[in-house]
């Protein structure tokens, strides 16, 4: 997969937005206005990368199981988060079932009231009150 395959995918999931609130090159992946995913973009094909939410002994052992591949995030928590290379070394399945993961834990913390709107929704038109 690539970053361009990687947004498209993350984005079909219910609720999912994007912005750029760093730069004009960091593409922040969020659901219920909270981050699941940051994807650089701009870069060369076979060099992407992509950063996604983890259980902390998921992301270790993802880590171990890819050790060229999965790296702990770039400018993150690095117990909870994953870069995660698209150099076409991990199956895109295995990549589509990082990001759902990510995703599913972000919008898991999310209140209820929010979790029932996105999936009834998709997330537009929130108000807290």
């Amino acid at each position: 997969m690539n970053t361009n395959e990687v947004m498209e995918y993350a984005l079909s999931k219910p609720g999912a937005t994007a912005d750029r609130p760093f730069d004009n090159e960091t593409d922040v992946l969020r659901v219920g206005g909270k981050m699941f995913a940051l994807l650089p973009s701009g870069a060369a094909p076979g060099e992407g990368s992509v950063t996604l939410k983890c259980p902390p002994e998921e992301a270790e052992l993802l880590r171990m199981q890819y050790p060229e591949a999965v790296k702990p995030g770039y400018h993150m928590n690095k117990r909870h988060w994953n870069t995660v290379r698209l150099d076409g070394s991990l199956d895109p399945q295995e990549i589509m079932d990082m990001v759902d993961v990510s995703y599913m834990l972000v919008r898991g913390s999310l209140s209820k009231k929010m979790q029932q709107h996105i999936l009834q929704y998709g997330g537009s038109d929130w108000n807290e009150s």
